[in-house]
């Protein structure tokens, strides 16, 4: 019976080495893959092959004693982007993925994409503004929420999400939260970047599940089941707007091991200090709520390779 039953094992180790398309031979390895924080919710995600970049906002680090020269009379001022700090943070991307369409996650994008060749992944909203600031339309990719993309080295899957409640919860009265204009023209103010919708996505890159959050707040539906095994998860203040924001948030996401907090500073300003300890009481919520859960505060331009 020993000998028979060796027999068997045999056979059966004869088999899965040969057959390509058994359930062992597909699952897929994991890859090393490199996060690195640019400050707000900007991120350079990059495997060795491909280099994504997130929400860049790279503009934010620029000297303020300079000020701004577009200043104008009502406020409503031009924002142009720091293109010194543009090359000096993102000199290689191949794709641009944005979540909405704000100054702070949109202003750098159509620099990135004209000086690197990138193709920008948003929304229509995202779109115009890309457009008004003259990025060739084969540069564009136009997604709506529900959309799964298939790009050969990565997918990404694009999902319907909201903007936090900014302003005691009075957000969604203000102009920010409306879709973006059409017929933009450059040069752009501050007025013209609404938000335009948003979204947040899921990743499929070097055999990792990556969670890309643009903001604080989110439909639970939709992050029910994606189990990440990095999460970007909007960390800032406004997260406090919403109900049991990290407990739901763990809960649908299945605890996952990773945790980045993201949009947690404060625009590169006086303020820091102020973030830095907003980002250390989410950490503290993560953590109360999903022990096992391993959360890293990043810090500005320094690579983390997973």
């Amino acid at each position: 019976m020993m000998m028979m039953s060796d027999r068997r094992l045999l056979l059966i180790f004869a088999i899965l080495a040969v057959a390509p398309t058994s359930a062992f031979a597909k699952a897929p390895g994991r890859e090393p893959l490199t996060l690195t924080y640019l400050g707000n919710a900007g991120w350079q995600i990059q495997d060795g092959h491909t280099v994504i970049i997130v929400d860049p906002y790279v503009s934010q680090f620029h000297d303020k004693r300079l000020g701004n020269p577009n200043t104008s009379d009502d406020g409503d001022e031009v924002l142009v982007p720091d293109e010194a700090q543009i090359a000096a943070h993102i000199p290689r991307a191949d794709f641009v993925v944005i979540t909405h369409a704000h100054s702070d996650h949109m202003l750098d994008a159509p620099s990135v994409a004209k000086g690197t060749g990138a193709v920008i992944i948003g929304s229509e909203g995202s779109a115009k503004i890309a457009r008004a600031e003259a990025v060739p339309e084969k540069q564009l990719i136009i997604v709506k929420g529900g959309d799964d993309l298939d790009f050969g080295r990565f997918s990404l899957r694009v999902i319907p999400s909201l903007h936090s409640h900014l302003f005691a919860k009075h957000y969604n009265n203000s102009e920010f939260s409306g879709p973006v204009i059409s017929g933009l023209k450059a040069p752009l103010h501050e007025s013209a970047y609404h938000e335009g919708g948003t979204f947040a996505y899921l990743l499929r890159l070097a055999g990792h599940r990556i969670l890309i959050m643009g903001s604080m707040n989110y439909i639970e539906r939709e992050m029910t089941g994606l189990k990440p095994d990095i999460a970007l998860i909007g960390s800032g203040s406004s997260r406090t707007e919403i109900y049991n924001y990290s407990r739901r948030l763990m809960k649908a996401l299945d605890n996952p091991p990773i945790v980045l907090p993201t949009h947690w500073d404060s625009y590169a300003n006086a303020t820091i200090e102020k973030s830095r300890s907003e980002v250390r009481a989410f950490s503290a919520e993560i953590n109360a709520v999903s022990p096992r859960t391993r959360v890293i505060v990043p810090e500005y331009f320094k690579p983390m390779i997973f």
